[in-house]
């Protein structure tokens, strides 16, 4: 695999702290190892390991070390206080790199803000230009398995379903407990269990609550725990400038879609969305603009699958099929009345084409192109 953020982090290590995150298994290790082959005193310290922790509450490692790798530091007291002070104070040779599972921002925590002193870098889920010769047998796969390196990696299905089962078993028994404290694990499961099968829909927090039988705050505050821990992610409807796009609910997709219960149209839509979402955040880490991915849907439901914006302006729309090589009427309807550049994206298409000013593209090309 070609992680594709490699140079990238090399590159502002050498300026200032980095900051690794993403989904639980998603390669964060695997990255920081990687960057360690090439430094030549390197050490990689786990806050999970006991003989690890003492090193890191010490600030233990040798004077000489130039590639220092902390890993799920969040866990400690005063994360934060401990790394500025280690940060300000670190001899001129020290490169550090932080990883976390979660969203670093999020965990309660006291202490000064580290704000100028790091640069973020999200790790997502394998996208195609990061799959040596993709194909379209490789959309089938990403399709099925998600984009995770092992169950992707993995021999047969059956090995990356096995792989899935442990994995979800474990984001709720282990990292949901370790982030907040939580009463009710059967209404956790059952709340990540009716997501599954919603992917891709307008989520109504009431008609959620009602489900699983609690409160609309107690499902917020679920939702708010799957976003922090990098299990879902949001996609809400865009309506500056869009007047009639008046619909508030957002959309959920999942970071992994082989976790997405549905048909082949709902997990190509998924695949697109953390496909998307890897691209709107590679602007906003690499180029410093505020980047963001909606939907716009009007009363009249009239809906188009994906907008990018770029400070708070839509930049392109993009429309996902599975098979359907026919403009999409909603993409036409908001293409033409906001001078909107739009694009079709169609999973099983023959050829690709111009629908007036609209191209319809095959989902490989567009994908191997997306950065």
């Amino acid at each position: 695999m070609n992680r594709l953020q490699l140079p990238l982090i090399k590159k502002d290590l050498d300026r200032k702290l980095v900051f690794i995150t993403g989904p639980r298994q998603v390669g964060k290790t695997w990255l920081a190892l990687a960057l360690l082959k090439d430094a030549v005193n390197g050490v990689y310290l786990n806050y999970d390991n006991l003989e690890d922790r003492a090193i890191i509450s010490k600030a233990a490692w040798l004077p000489s070390t130039e590639l220092l790798v902390l890993d799920e530091l969040h866990k400690m007291a005063e994360w934060k206080n401990y790394l500025k002070g280690i940060f300000d104070t670190r001899p001129p040779q020290l490169k550090i790199l932080v990883t976390g599972s979660a969203r670093l921002d999020t965990f309660r925590s006291s202490g000064d803000s580290l704000a100028g002193r790091y640069f973020r870098h999200r790790l997502n889920p394998l996208s195609v230009d990061e799959i040596p010769a993709a194909s379209e047998a490789t959309l089938d796969t990403l399709m099925i398995r998600g984009g995770f390196p092992e169950p992707f990696l993995a021999e047969t299905d059956q090995d990356a379903d096995r792989w899935r089962m442990q994995y979800v078993d474990g984001l709720i028994r282990t990292d949901i407990l370790d982030f907040e404290r939580i009463h009710d694990l059967k209404a956790v499961q059952l709340t990540l269990e009716l997501l599954r099968r919603r992917a891709g829909s307008p989520i109504s927090i009431t008609s959620l609550a009602q489900d699983v039988a609690c409160s609309p705050n107690t499902i917020k505050k679920y939702l708010e725990i799957f976003e922090a821990l990098f299990i879902v992610f949001r996609v809400t409807p865009f309506h500056q400038n869009i007047a009639r796009s008046l619909l508030k609910e957002p959309k959920l997709y999942f970071y992994d879609t082989g976790m997405v219960k549905g048909d082949n149209g709902i997990r190509f839509e998924n695949m697109m969305a953390v496909s998307l979402l890897k691209h709107v955040n590679a602007i906003e880490d690499y180029q410093g603009k505020r980047a963001t991915l909606h939907y716009l849907r009007t009363k009249e439901k009239k809906e188009v699958d994906f907008a990018l914006a770029v400070e708070d302006q839509p930049t392109t729309l993009i429309e996902v099929k599975l098979s359907d090589s026919e403009l999409s009427p909603a993409l036409k309807y908001f293409h033409e009345k906001y001078n909107l550049p739009a694009v079709q994206v169609v999973r099983h298409l023959r050829q690709e084409r111009m629908a007036g000013d609209i191209p319809i593209r095959r989902a490989l090309a567009f994908l191997r192109e997306l950065r």
